[in-house]
């Protein structure tokens, strides 16, 4: 079972399905501002300049992630100490949500970069650290031996979330006439809708999780008391971190550099497909969609293989699969047989990131959770930089697009090497550690 017994209240399934729409609600964020529509229309229509652009939205990515990758660990010791998550959920995704919103205020002219980029970086720290306490939850509300398919199906709700949103704002304001809601296409409104839209979105569908999911009781001990056990505990844990911690520590470090090559693949995939093999803008939508579709149906069935085998056989495979479809996307010159590798190399990018959410959660101390969570949180960005330096510079040096793009099989490769030294805690049953 999961550990009940620090909830206020027993999970029930409305509880477990308010706490994964969560994903859904936040996914939104990504596909829209992060990838999609506000990325590009802060380098064509704000910035002006696309190179230009791409490099101010490349410090608005490292700004974020070094802000996520110095304080999650923090704050998770901090929100273990305090025991409830659910204020520091609401108070993250409350950034998340006034920030987008402003975005609508980014209008089409130089003098709003500054405030775009601030804008972006605040929402983006708010929507990273929701996910932190959000997965921190898990190990809570579900039981050992269903962490697996919970994570998995969360994840799939999610990347459904945020195609459902992108169909709506693609149908809905950018490609059309008459734009919802009377929403003119005058100083590029129909575009900047796009910050009003996510925060609607997961303003509304994060609801249900505040309201059914249960939470961990409140500590007695005063705000400043929970900050210095939480200091302390932090400590603890870093220094322990080569002993009575150092299986999860493999773990993350297996993480962080597998998580490298799917960094290289979601920045650079667009690219080289636009590259190698000429693809138009409304092509390489289509290219997403079939990415996000295969990644999502990944994810949910591969739920079920995480729960039977475990965490780790699940990332050992998605990995190997993973590295193969890469390497096949990267040496074939058909771009029919790229769809196809393309959409193979989606199955396994969605349970790669469900099961090493799941494993995260299997593999920490209960009491100590959240902070491990923040940890999790950290491996995600602490190199989030090298695989696209890396494959830029090969990129650079050979003036091939292919080995440049490659690189990211060697980040898999070198990750699951390290990942085959981590050990499984035994299920509850008693069942052998993988």
């Amino acid at each position: 079972m999961g550990h009940e017994g620090n909830l206020q209240t027993p999970a029930t399934l409305r509880g477990r399905v308010g706490w994964a729409l969560y994903d859904w609600a936040n996914s939104p964020f990504t596909t829209l501002i992060v990838t999609f529509v506000f990325a590009a229309y802060f380098s064509r229509g704000i910035v002006g300049d696309e190179v230009q652009g791409q490099a101010l939205w490349g410090y608005v990515a490292g700004i974020s992630a070094g802000l996520v990758a110095i304080f999650s660990p923090v704050l998770g010791a901090v929100a273990d100490a305090g025991g409830r998550r659910k204020p520091w959920i609401l108070a993250f995704t409350g950034l998340c949500v006034v920030c987008s919103a402003l975005l609508w205020y980014a209008e089409p002219v130089p003098e709003a970069v500054t405030l775009a980029m601030v804008l972006v970086v605040l929402a983006t720290v708010g929507f990273e650290f929701g996910i932190v306490f959000n997965n921190a939850m898990l190990g809570d509300i579900v039981e050992q031996d269903r962490l697996g398919r919970w994570s998995g199906w969360a994840w799939g709700i999610g990347y459904a979330g945020g195609l459902a949103a992108l169909f709506v704002m693609l149908f809905g304001f950018i490609q059309t006439d008459e734009p919802w809601f009377g929403v003119g296409t005058e100083n590029a409104a129909n575009i900047r809708v796009a910050g009003p839209l996510a925060a609607l979105w997961l303003a509304v569908f994060a609801i249900p999780m505040f309201l059914f999911t249960p939470d961990r009781a409140a500590s007695a001990l005063p705000p400043m008391s929970r900050l210095r056990q939480g200091m302390s505990t932090l400590g603890a844990t870093l220094r322990g971190l080569t002993g009575e911690h150092a299986n999860a520590v493999r773990f993350l470090i297996a993480r962080m550099i597998y998580n490298d090559g799917l960094v290289i693949v979601f920045a650079l995939g667009g690219v080289y497909a636009a590259g190698r093999f000429d693809m138009g803008q409304a092509e390489l939508i289509q290219f997403g969609i079939v990415l996000n579709v295969t990644a999502g149906l990944g994810a949910v069935a591969f739920a079920w293989l995480d729960d039977r085998r475990g965490s780790k056989s699940a990332i050992v495979i998605s990995l190997i699969g993973l590295a193969g479809a890469g390497l096949g996307a990267v040496t074939v010159d058909d771009v029919a047989w790229f769809w196809i590798w393309g959409a193979v190399l989606g199955i396994f990018v969605g349970p790669a990131q469900a099961a090493s959410r799941s494993l995260m959660a299997r593999v920490a101390p209960p009491e100590l959770r959240t902070e491990f969570f923040g940890l999790f949180a950290l491996s995600g960005k602490a190199t989030a930089f090298l695989g696209p330096i890396t494959a830029a510079t090969v990129t650079a040096l050979s003036g091939s697009q292919s080995l440049g793009l490659g690189t990211a099989v060697v980040f898999f490769v070198i990750g699951l090497g390290i990942m085959m030294t981590v050990r499984e805690p035994e299920r509850p049953e008693g069942g052998p550690a993988r």
